[in-house]
């Protein structure tokens, strides 16, 4: 059994209201846009992919799932924006939420959903500097072996729904859950999404939201 390609969608159609509703994608981080440091990951992420025997995920797993699944490597990357799509454009493609407005999160997966070409779709916030390289690789290994729709991030205190794979069969899911006014995490749980834990990963899915996370992050990284 070879596991299909994984595209990956940046979400970063935020309002930002925590940061005086600048964009927290172009906002600047040790230099560089936060965007940046999403996609480094991303690519981290990918540097995985390239050191298994065929040239595909070097899945985290020791069970037969591993020793069957081969996933095919994809350099795909979606970033949702809803604003500054130009900018965003110059790093990959941009598309907007669906529907206008900010309408919370789930609207940026549905959009992503929407044109997703693989069979999975990966999604993380751009807010989140250094999701494990390992992420994608974990969350598929789980989708593969229980045969569920979704696998989410619990970080041993609470769920992040915003790390997540998807199927790409969900998208009109997506689409309906958005009309009937749900959020992301209640959509979640209609579809029956598993849960894996990433405890021992916990500070990697810190968010940066206030000028205060980024100036603490922005010391971090110039102390290392």
């Amino acid at each position: 059994m070879v596991a299909p390609a994984l595209t990956i969608a940046i979400l970063a159609g935020g309002a930002a209201s925590r940061l005086g509703g600048r964009d927290k994608g172009l906002e600047a981080v040790a230099g560089r846009p936060l965007i940046e440091w999403v996609l480094d990951a991303v690519v981290g992420m990918h540097s995985l992919e390239s050191r298994s025997a065929g040239g595909g995920y070097a899945l985290l797993d020791t069970g037969p799932i591993a020793n069957e699944v081969a996933a095919s490597p994809s350099d795909h990357v979606l970033i949702v924006a809803n604003r500054h799509r130009d900018e965003y454009a110059c790093y990959a493609q941009t598309i907007s939420d669906a529907g206008a407005g900010f309408r919370g999160p789930l609207a940026g997966v549905a959009a992503a959903l929407g044109v997703c070409t693989t069979a999975w779709l990966l999604t993380l916030p751009v807010d989140c500097p250094t999701p494990p390289s390992e992420l994608a690789n974990r969350l598929l290994v789980c989708a593969l072996q229980s045969g569920a729709r979704c696998v989410r991030v619990h970080d041993g205190e609470r769920r992040q729904p915003l790390f997540a794979v998807y199927r790409r069969e969900l998208a009109l899911s997506a689409a309906r859950a958005i009309d009937a006014g749900q959020g992301v995490w209640q959509w979640q749980d209609s579809i029956a999404a598993r849960e894996l834990d990433f405890s021992s990963q916990r500070r990697q899915f810190q968010n940066l939201n206030t000028p205060e996370d980024f100036s603490a992050y922005a010391k971090l990284r110039l102390a290392r």
